[in-house]
């Protein structure tokens, strides 16, 4: 179990993070939060036109038309970012917030940094010598994500006469007319159809050259990345299992094979693959790497441009499946810390107990992992790279996690569990770490879940410049004799942490890294990731401390190998 005690601060990061809130004024302005009137506790009586608009057919009365006249005054220059945003705030009725922030980066000199955010999703963010410059630059880049998607929302309304806008007032009695039009919305989101797309070409493409293993495709996990020439499929896994053998003191059993964890491990092959480039002799690979050199740090960081995101054709299992029902009431936080709907959960021979509950005895237990979703807001929070790939490169985030609706209603657990359970543990990481708040939306799924199948226990593994599936067994943490792709007699999947070892070399002796080169072990090399590191002591001790129970620790045996 982790430690309990105090906050665990250290490192440039924390400081240079508690500086910026040192800054922070005793004025409310900086920190803006807006919310329409009617909405609100305070006991104003309502402007002329909001009693109208409530008047008609209830909150979510559809508007004859969007607010095209503001956007053309902030589009003519008449007006500025921020006031368009306030401007709309009203007009769609929203709730609005620009707060101040950690800069996303190692950057040079004194900057502070702001956020937008809208109806809980966090944009991009705006730096500035001054706090009005950066809070200016980050209503520009919310705008230049937001003003696209009210294009979108137009079409909506004009298709669907009969339902709520997709930002509405938040009120108890019609959250099921909220999810019902967010759900509308996100299905005709022209971005999530992109990505939704390129994710069924993919799979479709690697079931038509292996359709023998069509019936894995059941529970499927992909990482997109997104640039200048669209969205493609880097990384993809499928699987619903975790291993019946006993920890492995060789690295060479994988032991959590669900989809999510599946994709993410190849999703860091893709890494080590652009890492390889990056290092390479050859200047075209190199240029073909999605990596650049950090001017300010020895880190490297990714190009311009580049994003990352996330689809699951399911809800991963753990906190994010609690009742939609269920919300964070802001004046009984104590008692929601204390429910084990939203704590910490664990995968017990395919059984999620939560971390508080008297059910799960883990001195009973051979093998005990992380939930799939706690797993997800760890890497939302320490990145996707883990812990070796942090000697080389910054923390990777995805921008946007999108869920399939075969067996799923709403995102509401997700987003409570993956961004609200640790808001405000950003000031408390070292420099580069940050909770970056996806979009979470709710989309079709590319592949439809099949009760029937729930006895198979293979998945297969894909990363982009694999020319071949390999499939992997769940519950022997192997792979099959029947895999297209195998690598070697011992049949140790490419996603063993003995195969991560081994690329992670590579990579040193290329980058010319002596002293990673000549670690002695798998955990050794972790372990020297000191920033890495600190940050997730931080994270666990911040869960803890919130009530959501301890984090369990690996057996230390599973990470005492070399390669």
């Amino acid at each position: 179990m982790f430690p309990v005690g105090g906050p665990y601060r250290g490192g440039r990061g924390a400081r240079f993070a508690q500086n910026l809130l040192n800054n922070l004024p005793t004025s409310p302005e900086i920190n803006q939060s807006y919310r329409p009137s009617f909405t609100s506790n305070c006991h104003s009586k309502p402007e002329p036109d909001e009693q109208k608009r409530s008047s008609r057919s209830g909150p979510f009365a559809k508007p004859k038309e969007l607010p095209e006249k503001l956007i053309d005054r902030y589009k003519n220059g008449e007006t500025n970012a921020i006031t368009l945003l306030h401007q709309l705030a009203q007009n769609l009725q929203f709730h609005l917030e620009i707060k101040e922030t950690v800069t996303p980066g190692n950057i040079p000199g004194f900057y502070f940094a702001f956020r937008v955010v809208i109806d809980g999703v966090e944009y991009r963010t705006g730096m500035g010598i001054t706090k009005k410059e950066a809070r200016l630059k980050a209503a520009e880049l919310a705008l230049e994500d937001f003003l696209p998607s009210l294009e979108s929302l137009k079409s909506v309304l004009t298709e669907t006469s009969d339902v709520p806008p997709p930002l509405p007032v938040k009120e108890k009695s019609t959250t099921a007319d909220t999810s019902s039009c967010r759900a509308i919305y996100e299905r005709k989101n022209p971005v999530n159809l992109r990505i939704l797309h390129a994710v069924k070409d993919q799979l479709t493409k690697l079931m038509n050259s292996n359709p023998e293993f069509s019936d894995c495709a059941d529970t499927t996990a992909a990482f997109i990345v997104k640039t200048s020439s669209g969205y493609e499929v880097i990384a993809l896994g499928t699987g619903n299992f975790t291993t019946k053998e006993p920890v492995s003191s060789n690295g060479r059993l994988v032991h959590d094979s669900h989809a999510v964890v599946t994709a993410r491990r190849s999703f860091m092959r893709y890494l080590y693959r652009h890492l390889l480039m990056f290092f390479s002799k050859n200047a075209s690979l190199t240029e073909k790497s999605i990596f650049q050199q950090n001017t300010s740090g020895n880190l490297l960081c990714l190009k311009s441009g580049i994003t990352f995101h996330l689809y699951m054709n399911q809800l991963p299992k753990g906190a994010a499946e609690i009742p939609s029902t269920l919300r964070l009431n802001p004046l009984s936080i104590s008692a929601w810390h204390a429910n084990n709907e939203i704590s910490l959960h664990v995968s017990v021979e395919g059984k999620v107990f939560s971390v508080l509950s008297s059910a799960f005895d883990q001195s009973t237990c051979k093998l005990v992992s992380m939930s799939t979703t706690d797993k997800i807001t760890q890497w939302q929070v320490l990145g996707y790279q883990g812990a070796l790939l942090s000697h080389f490169i910054e923390p990777i985030y995805v921008q946007s996690i999108l869920i399939g609706d075969s067996c799923c209603k709403d995102v509401h657990g997700m987003e409570m569990s993956v961004s609200q359970r640790v808001e405000g543990i950003t000031s408390q990481l070292p420099m580069f770490y940050c909770l970056m708040r996806p979009h979470i939306n709710l989309v079709p799924s590319v592949a439809t879940y099949r009760p029937g199948t729930s006895h198979l226990t293979r998945g297969f593994n894909w990363s982009e410049g694999d020319s071949s599936l390999e499939v992997v067994d769940g519950l022997e943490g192997r792979t099959i004799e029947e895999s297209p792709f195998k690598s070697g007699s011992a049949l140790a999947s490419r996603l063993c942490k003995a195969a991560m070892l081994h690329r992670f070399k590579l990579v040193a002796k290329e980058a010319k890294r002596q002293d990673l080169v000549a670690t002695g072990s798998y955990r050794e090399a972790k372990r020297m990731a000191k920033p890495y590191q600190e940050a997730k002591s931080m994270l666990r001790a911040y869960l803890y401390q919130q009530g959501f129970g301890s984090w369990l620790e690996k057996v230390s045996i599973c990470d005492n190998f070399n390669v």
